[in-house]
């Protein structure tokens, strides 16, 4: 599933396979920079361990029809701000593609900067696009599961520096079991971190702070209610848990124990149920997240200015420089 990112996520996500029961799991690479400590702490504050599932239910819901993969957009939101604040499910897939834009951004920086230096980046896991679950994507989530998403594109690293500063197809290749490699590839980790962390600084703090805004709405009243009826509705549907999280747990569960050749189905067949029975819950939390933002962007109208000012150019200039591509997962 989903939960925070790297940098400054605090929804529940869903990583590559996601552990859905985690919820607030913060999964990045990258390590964020001390000033922004107390930024996430209120975010680190909403890491909540996922409640027991109760028994499970002897068999899977029934999977909808199967559909064809999700893929990719290009396409930007009319206002930055909807990518780096969203208030809908829907929106935080500008929100994913970002997180993954400044994730690819560090490996491409690393990567460039080891193959300059006749070496080999540090073997890593694919970047995927991570949900959020405190935001869900009720849509993306009936056609593509719990977890299902796009493939995110493979960045290849473009030919190395050579001594002089320009680009060529090869580096100074001291072979790769050389006694400095280690020194080199870390130093380029760094480089990359640090790349990664300015482009990030461009929004994250801000970023922060609306999703500690989020937070009070768990306890909403009229929310509460809403989710009352969860364990109801799945109930109907042959899912017996107790409350979300022991959704998510079960959800975990069956990801870890269903053999592969099965798991697309019971991932289709969980998220169709738990997209039908969250979104009387969605019908209260979004429109009250949306009057959040509108009151979030005035308190916060300079900061908010230089993001709109500020951002995009940030992204093109990383795109140029390392050959990236700024893209989204879609339905």
């Amino acid at each position: 599933m989903v939960h925070p990112a790297d940098q400054h996520r605090f929804p529940a996500r869903h990583r590559d396979r996601p552990r859905t029961g985690a919820r607030w799991q913060i999964p990045s690479p990258l390590r964020r920079p001390a000033t922004l400590r107390v930024t996430f702490a209120a975010i680190a504050a909403l890491v909540t361990a996922a409640c027991a599932a109760d028994p499970a239910p002897t068999a899977d819901p029934t999977p909808p029809a199967p559909v064809s993969a999700a893929r990719l957009s290009a396409a930007l939101p009319d206002d930055p701000v909807r990518m780096v604040l969203p208030a809908t499910g829907a929106e935080t897939r500008w929100t994913q593609g970002l997180d993954v834009f400044v994730r690819q951004e560090a490996r491409a920086v690393a990567a460039s900067c080891a193959h300059d230096h006749g070496t080999e980046p540090p073997t890593q896991d694919p970047v995927t696009f991570i949900r959020y679950y405190e935001l869900p994507d009720l849509d993306f989530v009936t056609r593509h599961g719990m977890s299902g998403s796009a493939a995110v594109p493979v960045v290849t690293p473009g030919p190395v520096r050579t001594d002089t500063g320009a680009r060529s197809g090869k580096g100074k290749r001291g072979g790769a079991g050389d006694a400095g490699d280690t020194a080199v590839v870390r130093r380029c980790v760094t480089e990359g971190t640090a790349a990664a962390t300015a482009l990030r600084d461009t929004y994250a703090a801000l970023q922060g702070q609306w999703f500690g805004t989020l937070v009070p709405l768990r306890h909403d009243p009229a929310v509460l209610r809403a989710l009352r009826t969860l364990p109801g509705c799945l109930a109907r549907r042959g899912i017996r848990v107790r409350d979300e999280n022991g959704f998510f747990a079960l959800a975990d569960a069956r990801q870890q124990t269903t053999p592969a050749d099965r798991l697309p189905a019971v991932e289709r067949a969980l998220g169709s149920a738990y997209a039908d029975c969250m979104r009387p819950v969605e019908a209260v939390r979004e429109p009250a997240r949306l009057r959040l933002r509108a009151r979030f962007l005035a308190d916060h109208a300079a900061e908010v200015r230089t993001l709109r000012a500020n951002l995009l150019p940030a992204l093109r200039r990383a795109a140029k420089a390392h050959g990236l591509r700024l893209v989204f997962p879609a339905p």
